[in-house]
């Protein structure tokens, strides 16, 4: 069963929610730029967070506007993560499989997503990514 919530994302009882972070424009002592942690709802498979439409507040609060960006056509390539890595998808869609899941996690346009630093997988682009994209 399905629900729509208050700003209108779907939301399955069937999806294992869990936190997904916030981080601030600024660095934190000990933890830098993701130091400072405010949890919502959104959802986590195999190691991947992704908070669905996150609210333009949110994205003005993390700069994501201002953060480099990234493009690729329809492609399948491996990937590992070498660092943190956080994104907010503008347009496209992909399936992310990591090395060793039976699933793979799908991600598009309006997603804000995080991949966690050592995660190797596999990239297979169905329709032309464009991201705004940080690294810790």
């Amino acid at each position: 069963m399905s629900t729509l919530s208050p700003n209108h994302s779907l939301i399955s009882s069937q999806t294992k929610h869990s936190a997904i972070y916030t981080f601030p424009s600024t660095r934190r002592a000990g933890g830098g730029l993701y130091s400072a942690i405010r949890a919502t709802s959104a959802t986590e498979k195999s190691g991947i967070k992704i908070q669905r439409n996150p609210p333009e507040s949110k994205l003005t609060e993390l700069g994501v506007r201002q953060w480099p960006k990234w493009g690729c056509p329809p492609s399948k390539f491996p990937w590992t993560y070498e660092a943190k890595e956080i994104c907010y998808i503008l347009e496209g869609k992909v399936k992310v499989t990591p090395n060793g899941a039976n699933e793979s996690v799908e991600i598009g346009a309006g997603d804000l997503v995080v991949f966690p630093k050592g995660m190797s997988c596999t990239w297979n682009v169905s329709v032309a990514v464009d991201k705004h994209y940080n690294f810790e």
